[in-house]
């Protein structure tokens, strides 16, 4: 069965008027001619996107949309009207968001991450903003410390919701972020704690005793490359350690603690500077 709006890899078996006719075996679709790619011949195999128009008739493209069905993806409203809203899916066809599918109202110029589905009624392609209806809540096959792909939904009262591996669901907190993230911005993430009702607490940074090595060759390295000695030291204000080396305050005190137990380097309130032994290696 030709899957609707994903992707097929599909053979030629004829030509038409209106194009090339494309089948998986059992059900035929069109592809129309200003969409063949050259040298297309009788035969071959090649891959399309497939989805249902407006009339109910299957048809082929060779473009490439933003998104799939099954996808979360940040799309843009083009249009809208009493019933709904357009969004731009990168075809020549908009994707429909019923009222009913939208979490608050969506206007023309708006954008919103969104979920693709397929209406039950017709195998038309949907979206819906109502992301909760779709995120995996009860089988979540991750563990605190993986990294993940991150889409950022929209801040809450406590942080930045993000779709997780385009499966699940989680929150970044504000209190541990020292810059403002944007909605449909993509990031790398790591698992923070999963909670027992499933929610999941995420983070930017790795998490671990690897993060500790990764941050103190870094450090070790800066402080060489600006002659020993970097004004960041104890009391130095978590916005200045991220902004020098993108990482927490606790995060940096837990490495500049590490090697100042290994007689690397020396401490003050306000500057980390590295022993002579050292300054060489």
């Amino acid at each position: 069965m030709i899957a609707k709006g994903q992707y097929n890899d599909l053979r030629i078996i004829k030509k038409t008027e209106s194009g090339l006719i494309l089948t998986e075996g059992e059900t035929e679709v069109l592809l129309p001619y200003f969409d063949v790619p050259k040298n297309a011949e009788i035969g071959d195999n090649i891959n399309v996107f497939a989805y249902v128009q407006k009339d109910g008739k299957l048809i082929a493209t060779t473009k490439k949309p933003l998104a799939c069905v099954g996808d979360f993806a940040y799309l843009t409203v083009v249009d809208d009207n009493g019933d709904g809203a357009f969004m731009d899916l990168g075809l020549d066809k908009d994707i429909f968001v019923p009222s009913r599918e939208q979490k608050r109202p969506m206007f023309k110029g708006d954008s919103h991450v969104v979920y693709l589905l397929l209406d039950e009624s017709n195998d038309r392609m949907i979206a819906s903003s109502k992301l909760l209806n779709f995120v995996e809540v009860e089988e979540i096959n991750l563990e605190e410390g993986d990294e993940v792909s991150l889409l950022v939904v929209d801040r809450s009262d406590l942080g930045y919701n993000a779709i997780i591996d385009n499966k699940y669901i989680g929150l970044l907190y504000t209190n541990e972020l020292f810059e403002l993230l944007n909605p449909g911005e993509t990031r790398k993430g790591w698992v923070k704690k999963i909670r027992v009702e499933g929610k999941i607490d995420l983070s930017l940074q790795t998490m671990g005793y690897g993060h500790i090595l990764d941050n103190k060759d870094s450090i070790l390295e800066e402080l060489k490359y600006s002659g020993g000695t970097i004004g960041l030291g104890d009391k130095s204000s978590p916005e200045e350690i991220y902004s020098r080396f993108k990482i927490s305050k606790n995060a940096f005190k837990k490495v500049i603690g590490g090697l100042y137990k290994d007689r690397i380097i020396a401490i003050s309130d306000y500057e980390i500077k590295i022993l002579v032994d050292h300054e060489a290696e």
